[in-house]
């Protein structure tokens, strides 16, 4: 099938785009408000977008709680969330009261960030401390500036990583156990048994492109 995505005239039973443009990272956003009240909420339009320095995005529907916190204070974090915490993660998504603090009612504990005022999800194996750098008011957003889409660029200036994860100096992404978003209400989740590297292959003098031999040098070419 072929279809027109501005006239969204696809003729299934719900829009396939998020489907397709899968898995993503889950940027499981907290920030605290004025009156210092705690906010939590999963964004699944969310990536690195820049190493060294390292710098991430989430994109928002609309003027939302996270998005007010963030140009307010400047700052927020992104807890990952992983298998164990999928519940919590959720029960975070709910549309509540702009006063309500997602922590309390998905029974998650908080542990301080060293380098910005919002904490991060106890439970979470990584946590990323971000400064706000920019919001960009995507084409749709209306006059108000209230409705439509935003993206939200943060520098990350801080990292925390469960030590119990780090073997012989490299993460165990896997095992953390990370969950992705598809479309729909679909979630993946990726695990020991599911990863697998695959190193970039190998430019000859000749032109030639081969396969990648022994251990990788931590070098992305």
């Amino acid at each position: 099938m072929y279809y027109d995505c501005i006239n969204n005239d696809h003729g299934l039973k719900h829009d396939p785009f998020k489907a397709l443009v899968a898995p993503r990272p889950i940027g499981w956003i907290a920030t605290v408000s004025e009156n210092g009240v705690l906010n939590l909420a999963p964004y699944s339009f969310f990536n690195a977008v820049a190493a060294n320095p390292n710098y991430v995005m989430f994109s928002s529907v609309d003027r939302k709680d996270s998005l007010k916190n963030i140009e307010n204070n400047g700052e927020f974090t992104c807890s990952i969330s992983t298998w164990d915490t999928r519940e919590g993660m959720n029960i975070s998504s709910a549309p509540v009261d702009y006063l309500a603090d997602e922590f309390a009612l998905a029974n998650l504990a908080t542990s301080p960030s060293q380098f910005v005022k919002p904490p991060r999800v106890a439970r979470a194996p990584a946590a990323l401390e971000c400064k706000h750098w920019k919001t960009v008011a995507m084409p749709d957003v209306e006059h108000d500036g209230d409705k439509g889409h935003f993206l939200i660029i943060g520098q990350v200036i801080g990292v925390f990583i469960d030590d119990n994860f780090i073997e012989e100096g490299i993460v165990n992404t896997a095992a953390m156990r990370p969950l992705a978003r598809m479309g729909y209400m679909d979630y993946g989740v990726i695990t020991p048994e599911t990863a697998f590297e695959l190193r970039r292959p190998v430019v000859k003098e000749d032109g030639s492109v081969e396969n990648a031999t022994g251990e990788w040098d931590g070098v992305y070419r």
